[in-house]
């Protein structure tokens, strides 16, 4: 997991106010490694998004983002229907943020 992208992430996550839609960061870390990045999240900016262990990648699966024995590093959208609306692998979407907010936007509109 790149701790820059969620950090940036962070930094923007007013960009997102008004989403009707829960928020997760997945990732197949193990709860114990996703709780210190988690607990700086949130002492750096007041909170943090919760996270998802996902060690046998089953849902990383189910979005597409999975690369081999890992994930992609990326975003997606996952309808309440569990329809995958918006998949973008992206190993700079934090530092391009700008445009993951207005994909993410996009998608989440034509809900």
């Amino acid at each position: 997991m790149c701790q820059q992208q969620l950090v940036e992430l962070h930094k923007n996550l007013k960009e997102l106010d008004g989403m009707d839609m829960p928020m997760y960061i997945i990732s197949k870390d193990l709860p114990e490694e996703q709780k210190l990045l988690h607990d700086q999240l949130e002492k750096d900016f007041g909170k943090s998004l919760p996270f998802i262990s996902d060690p046998e990648l089953k849902l990383i699966d189910e979005t597409g983002m999975k690369n081999e024995d890992t994930a992609y590093r990326g975003y997606a959208i996952i309808a309440p229907n569990g329809e995958v609306v918006l998949k973008q692998v992206n190993d700079h979407w934090g530092e391009e943020i700008d445009k993951t907010v207005e994909d993410i936007k996009e998608a989440y509109d034509k809900l």
